[in-house]
């Protein structure tokens, strides 16, 4: 009765593990579409269109569609530099700021080539020198902080979203072991110290205990952003931590107490009788904690 018990809970955990949505990292992707049109207002197909990340400097490219549609999707948040082109019909470019999770429009018009081509940075305010190949942040407006401050920020938030993103797939692989350990805790009793069941028992408490220490030192290894707000799914999960977090210091240390009293032929008693109940309240606070931040309410 236990293993099948255990061979379902398998199967349960399994299926959440690969059908959960990523936690917020996915909402917040950013989309950018846009239409590049001609000197008439015409979509214009087969433009190169380039789109380059001012705090980073990485650039992407794609070209339009037969109506003169692009699309990049999967953006992080940010200031953004949108350039288009296409030989015989002229070059256009624009800025764009993009927020988190957000889907936003750019249309850009291509004009004609400068007439002046030997001379085109005389009609570029603060162009650079002709030894440079494409203009600065300096020539953009901005100031060395601010170009250092943006770079800093972008680097932040990339390194929280990949941390956050392990801790939350270590959290769903927590899920097995933990629920597993629960439900073969009632056939873990006994005077015998060599049962099956109860060696089961701990050693899967062992690994829920590993993968939980591992999943905990992503969540606050993370570095902070200051003034972000947290929304409340954010603060329930964060909340959920301080029960979580003490059961699952608690629990293993009540179970080796119990342990050992079974193996001595004595009943549970004392510190050690609460061993169940915290377990089980340990376990539904991780899992409501996941719950929270895995699926669209």
């Amino acid at each position: 009765m236990i293993a099948k018990a255990a061979t379902l809970v398998f199967g349960v955990a399994l299926i959440l593990l690969f059908t959960a949505h990523p936690s917020r990292a996915q909402d917040a992707a950013a989309t950018l579409s846009g239409t590049v049109t001609d000197a008439s207002g015409k979509g214009v197909a087969n433009a190169k269109v380039s789109l380059k990340n001012v705090a980073t400097g990485e650039a992407i490219e794609t070209t339009t569609d037969p109506t003169g549609i692009y699309t990049f999707p999967k953006l992080v948040a940010g200031d953004y530099e949108v350039s288009a082109s296409l030989e015989g019909v002229g070059a256009g470019a624009g800025k764009v700021t993009l927020a988190a999770g957000s889907r936003q429009n750019l249309s850009v018009g291509l004009t004609a080539y400068s007439s002046n081509p030997r001379n085109p940075s005389e009609s570029l305010p603060n162009a650079p020198s002709a030894s440079q190949t494409q203009p600065s942040l300096g020539d953009l407006g901005f100031t060395p902080a601010e170009t250092e401050a943006n770079a800093k920020m972008q680097a932040l938030l990339d390194k929280r979203t990949h941390m956050l993103k392990i801790h939350q797939r270590m959290g769903l692989i927590t899920t097995i072991p933990l629920i597993t350990t629960v439900l073969l805790g009632p056939g873990a009793g006994g005077k015998s110290e060599g049962t099956a069941a109860r060696d089961l028992h701990v050693a899967l408490g062992a690994l829920t205990g590993d993968l939980y220490g591992i999943t905990a030192w992503y969540a606050i290894r993370a570095p902070r952003v200051k003034g972000t707000p947290k929304r409340g799914p954010i603060r329930f999960h964060e909340a959920m931590a301080w029960i979580h977090g003490p059961g699952m210091i608690l629990t293993p240390i009540m179970g080796a107490m119990a342990f050992s009293q079974k193996n001595n032929g004595e009943k549970v008693h004392g510190f050690a009788a609460a061993h169940g109940p915290v377990a089980i309240v340990t376990a539904a606070a991780f899992g409501a904690a996941l719950v929270s931040v895995s699926f669209k309410f």
